[in-house]
């Protein structure tokens, strides 16, 4: 894996470098090869000195990403580290489980039972619930007074400009996100 990490406010020191990247590389043991995948880690310091870690890892079948924020720097990394492979093994254990249903064994994912100790519940991955709705074509201000409206953090919507499938959404900043399909 290739790493790239960038600091907001704090200098990234040799020790803090070897130690994300012998954090994240523990994740190489739930694939059969490593995956030549770019790492972004983003660590920031706030004024009142509270640490932000973001890990950001684009693999061929899904993306990893995980944040956290926490006093100590080394402890955010740490549950960072624990984010991110809790799930690797919700995603193996779903994979899994599909190809199992096709017959086909999947080789992406490495298969060490002593790494899936802690399974991950089937009911975890329950559908429990379908709804189906019309999607109003509105602009994204539209949007986001309806989402508050409903009480949700998210909102489905056609945008009216470019006539295609948004989604509205609240920040843990409290502020709005825009996700635009391609």
């Amino acid at each position: 894996m290739n790493y790239a990490i960038r600091g907001e406010n704090i200098e990234v020191t040799p020790a803090i470098r070897e130690y994300v990247e012998k954090k994240i590389s523990k994740l190489d043991r739930y694939f059969t090869e490593t995956p030549e995948a770019n790492v972004h880690v983003n660590l920031k310091v706030y004024q009142d000195k509270k640490a932000k870690v973001e890990v950001t890892i684009p693999l061929p079948h899904l993306v990893l990403r995980a944040e956290e924020s926490n006093d100590d720097m080394y402890a955010g990394i740490d549950l960072i580290s624990d984010k991110l492979e809790r799930q690797i093994r919700k995603h193996k254990t779903k994979v899994n489980r599909k190809f199992r249903e096709k017959g086909n064994i999947p080789a992406y994912f490495a298969v060490n039972e002593a790494s899936e100790a802690p399974q991950v519940e089937e009911d975890d991955l329950e559908l429990v619930r379908t709804k189906s709705f019309d999607l109003k074509p509105m602009d994204s201000e539209e949007a986001i007074l309806q989402m508050n409206m409903l009480g949700h953090n998210f909102y489905v919507f056609t945008n009216s400009e470019s006539n295609q499938t948004n989604v509205v959404y609240k920040r843990k900043d409290g502020r709005y996100g825009l996700i635009e399909a391609q």
